[in-house]
C-alpha cells in the first residue's frame, strides 16, 4: 500500500513539473514573447556596436596622436565644426542641366549571339 502511494505521489509530482515546464516553454514561444526577445537582442547588439565604434574612434585618435608625435607634427586637431561637410546647393543655384538625349530600353538592340 505504501509503495503505491509513493509511486502515485511521484507520478503526480512529475506530471505537475512537466506541465509547468511545458507551459513556460509555450509562453516563451508566443509571437509577443519572440518579438520582445528579438527587440532585446537588437538593442543589445546596438549597444555593442556603439561601444565598438567608440573604442575604434578612441584608438584612432590615440594612434593619430602617436603618429603626429613621431613625425613631429604638433598641429592641434581642428574643432569638430571645421570637419563638417559643406552645405548642399539647390538645383536652381547650380544652373540649368545640359540636355541629354533620352534613350529607352527598347531602342538598344540586343544580339543574343554575343553571349556565346
Amino acid at each position: 500500500m505504501f509503495r503505491r502511494t509513493f509511486w502515485f505521489t511521484a507520478g503526480a509530482a512529475a506530471g505537475v513539473w512537466a506541465t509547468t515546464k511545458v507551459n513556460r516553454k509555450l509562453k516563451q514561444l508566443t509571437p509577443e514573447s519572440l518579438a520582445a526577445q528579438a527587440a532585446d537582442k537588437a538593442v543589445e547588439a546596438g549597444h555593442r556596436l556603439k561601444d565598438f565604434a567608440l573604442d575604434v574612434r578612441a584608438n584612432m585618435q590615440q594612434r593619430e596622436a602617436e603618429l603626429g608625435e613621431a613625425l613631429g607634427l604638433d598641429a592641434p586637431a581642428p574643432p569638430d565644426s571645421a570637419r563638417e561637410l559643406p552645405a548642399t546647393h539647390s538645383p536652381a543655384e547650380l544652373g540649368p542641366r545640359p540636355a541629354t538625349p533620352r534613350t529607352t530600353p527598347y531602342s538598344i538592340s540586343y544580339n543574343r549571339n554575343e553571349d556565346h
